[in-house]
């Protein structure tokens, strides 16, 4: 909406309902404006598409005139009028990089001005003398009609206020941790950096010190080296570091440390993890290739070839190391089973076949070692409730067994076992009776018998699938689970109600109970012993004594050396390699990234906030042509954000207090027996009057959910009351407002089919939005009706095309009929009669994906505006700066031919555009024209 204020201040008045954005008004008010007509990242850049900008004008009057200008499917932007008024000036992506126009509202060619082939012109102005005025290239530039554009030679004389480092001490904030084998200890990543703290005290050593990302650490069994991943040079490459003094036990006092440079390669390589026996390392190269180092002779193998797996998002990938050090069990997807991922059994010396354990449709991950190696347990969505719209799928626990002895002694119930285990006892006692003689022994060979040595894993596979039981007695969402030492206990992290429990379930009793209540999410942690759990938590790092069910939380004071310009360079490194790795295209779709890495960097020594700097990676990442892309600041909010009442006020009503014109269904006023109505006037808030022309915005500051005392008056019957209400947030009024938009659709499509027709709007590509529809759809009213108008216009996207597309392709094949009463068809759980879908410039994402399958499948016909070729899976991924995230379209989807979607226009098979003018009057032509479009196809009433 635009509004107008005096530059006095005041109350803004309404002058449009459209979105205009920069807006030029010339002295006979014509408003010059480019358009939006739905989502994209501003500063993307190359793009022809349904989405980009064109330059209107806004003519007004008694009756409003909108013109379009512009045509040219790419982007036009930034109009100023010239000095007369009947020239203007914008900018235009016509001939490639963004560059100057002129033209007049009648012109059909446009003349150019700048010729730049590069770099992007931006924020276009123009002074009453006719001078031009603009930046590019990081510099400010003028031009005068007719002549050559001139550098504004700018020179800033200023103290600098800021520092390279900030030493901070920093207690909470930890992303990941690793328990040390005694469990004295944690290593932990805390925004980048590297530490390990006391369980039991803060004390807290610092291990690394960059401005670059350190993560995935691990422990070597001796407790004396850690081993972690860090980007440096712009490349992740696994370090170690170790204490060096002998008489140094752990990390948290040592003086001295050695870090070195495990691997030097060309390649991504994290997620380090130790086997067992201390002397190889497995980790990822690539994201997906699991290679083993030797860290005597730093000989590094493949274990499993990358092509079997894909990562979406750096850390989701899972493997874990035998108690042998001879086996790796891992997340697997072979060939096309991305969303049927399985756990597949690997020889850690790289030859052998793999094993696929689960052999599953369903998906199984999340594999450890129990029992000695006897056994795996898992996670399944296999026995829960399934996913209803892409989302929602509850996991269990189960444990496959590689060895029968194993298994037969698991089934036994808790008096079989305490038998066995008496019998065990009573054994190992009489074999324990010696001769004195050799009973004594020299202390070197009494410390190698404490040393428990680990016999080498066999497998029986061949019957793994009769050896699988289900752990858990309920289905849920799961965070994590391990099994004790004795096999007797499930432990696992889930949520029924409010956030996740730690449960206990005694496998021997059949007895399930909470532990822990709200402890949070995370990888469940055991110490040697079993006797305590460690956790990384959103709220901290915690120790669980699980005797007891205590839990404590693992303190540190570390120091941090912020260094807001180094962590800056950091950030842009990461990001510009983040995209050559995982772009959906390999060849970034023909763009110049290493030319842009040079234009850009140069900025970064003169930014000093994140808002310039999330602009600047945007421009850069704005030359992908990519969807889904971008950077964000996520700064604080305001300290007082607005209220609002819920309700439309009369714009032309120029007296004291407000005229209410119309109350929003489901508002405030709405909920409690009231006599305010449209045409009453809100004289005061909280005892403040409101004046004519006066703003009354700040009377709603910070008080949504809070009580407040309207004064009305009521001027049909010139009764004045007070009345007690609790305004709303925006974000509640919009959502509320989206309800009214819906409901005024619905009653259009009765009205204009003769309640023949229903409609149904997908709000987004998720798990709530398909529930809505999947019950308004199949709901009687529904079922009463002939066809239905399914709407997905203004729908930001998520992952629902293949729910959506089989709900709407039902065809009927039998009917149930007892004794002559119909009561059903099949399929039951399908839209069986006609439909058609109608689609806008607004649709992005999944909400381009969902049209084109619909389409593809010749379910029905597309009607509206064209939809920008958007249907690429993205991962937004947050910075070391949490504030700071950026999107990498990743996963590209191709059509049948082996087209790409991303860029290809999806064209309605009936074109409709919804003009200004008609939709400021509530007229809706693509609605109209659907409902025409299903009329044809039905049977002609008589």
């Amino acid at each position: 909406q635009v509004y107008r204020v005096s530059v006095e201040g005041g109350r803004p008045t309404m002058i449009s309902s459209m979105p205009m954005e920069c807006i030029s008004i010339n002295k006979e008010g014509a408003m010059l404006y480019q358009d939006k007509k739905g989502y994209e990242d501003y500063w993307r850049k190359h793009h022809v598409s349904p989405i980009a900008r064109d330059i209107w004008m806004y003519t007004p009057g008694k009756e409003p005139q909108y013109r379009q200008l512009t045509t040219f499917g790419g982007e036009d932007r930034e109009p100023v009028w010239a000095p007369d008024g009947k020239t203007f000036y914008y900018l235009s992506e016509e001939n490639g990089s963004f560059n100057i126009y002129r033209r007049t509202p009648g012109d059909a060619k446009a003349v150019q001005l700048t010729h730049y082939t590069k770099n992007p012109v931006r924020y276009l102005s123009a002074a009453t003398d006719g001078r031009l005025c603009y930046g590019f290239d990081g510099e400010i530039y003028t031009l005068l009609p007719g002549g050559e554009a001139q550098k504004v030679n700018i020179s800033i004389v200023s103290d600098r206020n800021d520092k390279d480092i900030i030493r901070q001490i920093k207690s909470s904030g930890a992303t990941e941790m690793a328990v040390s084998p005694d469990g004295k200890e944690v290593a932990f990543v805390l925004r980048g950096d590297v530490y390990v703290t006391s369980v039991e005290y803060k004390t807290t050593k610092q291990i690394t010190n960059t401005p670059c990302q350190e993560r995935t650490v691990d422990f070597a069994p001796d407790g004396r080296t850690l081993v972690y991943a860090s980007e440096r040079g712009g490349l992740w490459q696994l370090y170690t570091s170790t204490i060096v003094r002998k008489d140094e036990k752990l990390f948290t006092y040592a003086t001295e440390l050695k870090e070195e440079r495990l691997t030097n390669s060309d390649a991504a390589s994290f997620q380090p993890q130790y086997s067992p026996d201390g002397k190889e390392i497995a980790f990822l190269e690539k994201r997906s290739t699991i290679r083993v180092i030797n860290l005597k002779t730093k000989d590094v193998r493949t274990v499993m070839d990358g092509k079997y797996q894909y990562s979406y998002s750096d850390g989701d990938q899972w493997f874990q190391w035998s108690p042998d050090s001879k086996w790796i069990l891992s997340d697997y997807i072979g060939v096309g089973g991305w969303n049927n991922k399985d756990v597949v059994l690997l020889n850690a010396d790289g030859k052998g076949e793999m094993v696929n354990l689960t052999e599953s449709g369903y998906n199984d991950g999340n594999a450890k070692w129990v029992l000695g190696g006897k056994a795996m347990i898992w996670t399944s969505d296999r026995a829960g409730y399934r996913s209803h719209g892409s989302w929602g799928a509850e996991d269990d626990t189960y444990i496959m067994f590689f060895d029968a002895e194993a298994y037969d002694r698991f089934l036994m119930n808790k008096e079989e076992t305490a038998l066995l285990e008496e019998a065990e006892k009573a054994e190992k006692e009489k074999a324990g009776k010696k001769d004195e003689k050799d009973a004594k022994k020299k202390k070197g060979d009494a410390d190698k018998d404490k040393e428990k040595k680990v016999e080498p894993l066999k497998f029986d596979l061949a019957n793994r699938f009769d050896r699988i039981v289900r752990l858990t007695v309920n289905s849920s969402h799961m965070a994590d689970a391990m099994l004790s030492a004795k096999g007797d206990k499930l432990y696992y992290l889930s949520v029924f109600e409010d956030g996740y429990d730690l449960w206990e379930h005694n496998l021997k009793e059949n007895v399930t109970k909470v532990l822990l209540k709200k402890v949070g999410a995370g990888a469940l942690q055991p110490d040697k012993e079993g006797k305590n759990i460690f956790l990384c938590a959103r709220d901290g790092m915690k120790k669980i004594e699980i005797e007891g069910s205590k839990i404590s939380p693992i303190e540190f004071e570390a120091f941090f050396d912020y260094r807001p310009y180094g962590e800056r360079e950091y950030i842009f490194d990461h990001i510009w390699q983040q995209v050559n790795d995982k772009f959906y295209v390999a060849d970034l779709q023909g763009t110049d990234w290493n030319g842009y890495k040079e234009t850009y960097k140069r900025f970064l020594p003169y930014i000093n906030n994140n808002y310039d700097f999330a602009e600047m990676l945007s421009e850069m990442l704005g030359e992908l042509n990519g969807s889904h892309t971008g950077a964000r600041y996520y700064a604080s909010g305001a300290a007082l954000p607005t209220a609002a009442l819920g309700v439309f006020y009369d714009e032309a009503y120029a007296g004291d207090g407000l005229k209410i014109k119309e109350i929003i269904a489901q508002s405030p006023l709405t909920k409690k027996k009231t006599d305010v109505k449209p045409g009453c006037i809100i004289e005061k808030v909280d005892g403040v009057a409101i004046k004519a022309g006066a703003d009354y915005f700040p009377l709603l500051e910070g008080k949504a959910g809070r009580k407040v005392i309207l004064s009305v008056y009521d001027p049909v019957t010139g009764k004045r009351f007070e009345e007690t209400l609790k305004p709303i947030s925006y974000g509640a009024q919009n959502e509320l407002l989206y309800k009214r938009w819906v409901e005024n659709c619905r009653k259009k499509v009765d009205e204009y089919s003769g309640g023949r027709i229903a409609y149904i709007h997908i709000k987004g590509m998720d798990s709530p939005s398909f529930r809505k529809i999947y019950s308004d759809l199949l709901s009687e009213s529904s079922r009463k009706k002939e066809a239905v108008v399914v709407d997905t216009r203004h729908n930001g996207g998520g992952w629902l095309h293949e729910q959506v597309a089989t709900l709407l392709s039902g065809k009927e094949y039998e009917r149930f009929v007892p004794r002559g009463q119909y009561i059903g068809s099949d399929p039951f759980d399908r839209w069986l009669k006609p439909s058609c879908m109608l689609v806008c410039e607004d649709n992005y994402s999944n909400a381009h994906g969902t049209p084109f399958v619909y389409k593809t499948l010749g379910i029905g016909k597309l009607i509206g505006a064209p939809v920008a070729g958007t249907m690429t899976a993205v991962w937004w991924e947050s910075q070391i700066d949490p504030s700071i995230v950026f999107g990498i379209p990743q996963v590209g989807c191709m059509d049948m031919q082996g087209n790409y979607l991303e860029n290809r226009t999806l064209q309605p098979d009936i074109l409709v555009y919804n003009e200004p003018e008609a939709v400021l009057k509530g007229e809706d032509a693509q609605l109209k024209a659907a409902v025409d479009h299903l009329l044809k196809r039905l049977p002609q009433k008589k």
